[in-house]
């Protein structure tokens, strides 16, 4: 045996047995697309607007327990959502060469104006914080959502930015919808509030509502359907002041209460979380907290005691489901801004279905129609080329497999498109051995020279190919990036099997016997 062949066939039988244990079964193994598994396709659209409220409000927060803590006093701070601008109103317009020091502690934020009187003061944000905090919501819903369906168990979803608010969701095998864009769609902003129990909500209604408080209203279910009952809830006022808020959590499990058996999510805040958790509960024995989230009461019950431990509970009147998914989304975290359904679509599994058969068909079409021509215009060396364009299959699976990547229908058409370039290589060498045979060399030496001809030109067709299709796949999107990846690998293959295993093939039968004439 050839020196050389004593490296080169292990390694191709490496590769090769490889790739079969990467693929097969193939059901279990090839992850298939949106287009042919059937599934869920949305678009969704930030709020962006939205974030840059709540980012206003939560600034005025800040700066008002700043201001307290600067032993400074304020009568009023309103925020205009409209202008994006805070209007401070002291006490006392000794102060205001303090509040503008303070101020200055807030680079987001420019000032406006002065009064005359130096009771109130006027900031402004800036255009560049405002963009920075819109684009910003956008990466963090990305990132969130993202979380939310990994641990929703969404086998190769599809998750990307489009445009500037804008994100694309693709999840394949999706079999419940609702469900699914329940999960997405959820803020899950979980705030603690203390009840304003001066105020009844009847007095609230009618116009006794003070500015730091307001009416939201009890979860209500449906007690025959199970289902959430929009806006029909018993009525609470509550401080517009949030306690506490869900971005200290750490971890939210589904539980279950040994005396009804109803599920209930337990939450476990940070340290720093279960210190204010613990100094809330201390200072408010016998005062109402209602769990807010997405500005619904879940429930508001009466502090018995101060609670340490940072351990508390979300109930309600829960399915199993839906507590695990409400977990799932405290877990994930509470998307930066709302999101609105721009579009919605499902692709139903007999859809997939039938794409996957006429897929199967198209590439067992094209294959068999190439091995046929092959054959009949090559005889014995076409059969070799007909071993390579298997072989180029089986490790094109087995890469598609190891890396992860969805079988989509435009991949199906690369698929095809690798066939065609694989034989179109194996051609080349084939064309350039028959001239070499036909000026008189031997079997061998024009083998040799055919190969080493042809390599070149097949290096510079795959090669440009291949940067195409890593184009492609940089700036393509959804199906564009599906035929770019089965194109790039099969480009891989295509080379490996049609330069280096034909050649080692013709160098193994040479090796067992010498040919006087070769069948091509």
């Amino acid at each position: 045996m050839h020196r050389n062949l004593r490296w080169k066939i292990p390694l191709i039988l490496l590769v090769v047995l490889g790739s079969v244990y990467l693929a097969w079964p193939l059901k279990d193994k090839i992850n298939l697309g949106l287009d042919l598994r059937g599934g869920m396709h949305l678009v969704l659209e930030v709020q962006t607007e939205k974030a840059v409220e709540a980012g206003l409000e939560r600034r005025a927060n800040d700066i008002k327990k700043a201001l307290e803590d600067d032993a400074i006093e304020v009568d009023r701070l309103k925020v205009d959502q409209e202008t994006a601008r805070l209007k401070i109103l002291l006490v006392d317009a000794s102060d205001m060469a303090g509040t503008e020091d303070r101020m200055r502690t807030y680079p987001g934020l420019t000032k406006v104006e002065i009064s005359s009187d130096g009771l109130e003061a006027i900031y402004e944000l800036k255009n560049d914080e405002r963009e920075f905090i819109k684009q910003n919501a956008v990466s963090q819903a990305l990132e969130i959502i993202r979380n939310r369906v990994d641990e929703f168990g969404v086998a190769e979803p599809s998750i990307q930015i489009q445009g500037e608010r804008r994100i694309l969701v693709q999840l394949p095998g999706i079999k419940d919808p609702k469900v699914a864009i329940e999960l997405i769609g959820k803020t899950a902003r979980l705030e603690f509030r203390l009840v304003n129990e001066l105020v009844s909500p009847d007095a609230a209604t009618s116009g006794g509502l003070p500015p730091d408080s307001e009416v939201l209203y009890e979860r209500n279910i449906d007690p025959k359907t199970g289902e959430v009952i929009k806006g029909d809830g018993d009525p609470i006022v509550v401080k517009k002041r949030a306690e506490l808020t869900g971005e200290m959590l750490t971890n939210a499990d589904v539980r279950f209460d040994s005396s009804n058996n109803m599920p209930y999510v337990s939450l476990t805040f940070d340290s720093i979380g279960s210190q204010l958790f613990y100094d809330i509960t201390s200072k408010n024995v016998k005062r109402r907290l209602a769990i807010v989230l997405d500005e619904n009461v879940y429930s508001a019950p009466v502090i018995q005691e101060a609670i340490a431990g940072g351990q508390a509970q979300v109930t309600g009147s829960f399915s199993t489901a839906e507590a695990r998914n409400l977990a799932i989304a405290l877990r994930a975290g509470a998307l930066p801004a709302p999101v609105k359904i721009l579009e919605n679509r499902t692709v139903g599994a007999s859809l997939g279905s039938d794409s996957v058969k006429a897929g199967v068909k198209s590439v067992l079409a094209g294959f068999v129609a190439v091995l046929i021509f092959i054959v009949i215009y090559y005889r014995l060396s076409g059969m070799v080329a007909v071993m390579a364009l298997f072989l180029n299959i089986v490790l094109l699976l087995g890469a598609l497999a190891y890396f992860r990547a969805s079988l989509t229908l435009p991949g199906i058409a690369g698929i095809l498109l690798t066939v065609g370039m694989a034989i179109d290589a194996n051609v080349l060498v084939f064309e350039r051995i028959r001239e070499e045979i036909k000026i008189g060399k031997t079997v061998r030496a024009a083998i040799e020279a055919g190969f080493e001809k042809a390599f070149r030109t097949i290096v510079d067709a795959n090669v440009t190919t291949f940067i195409a299709a890593i184009v492609l796949f940089q700036f393509g999107t959804g199906p564009i990036k599906g035929f770019a990846i089965t194109l790039c690998i099969g480009i891989l293959a295509s080379m490996f099997t049609a330069v280096f295993v034909s050649h080692v093939v013709f160098d193994s039968v040479q090796a067992r016997r010498k040919l006087e004439k070769l069948s091509i």
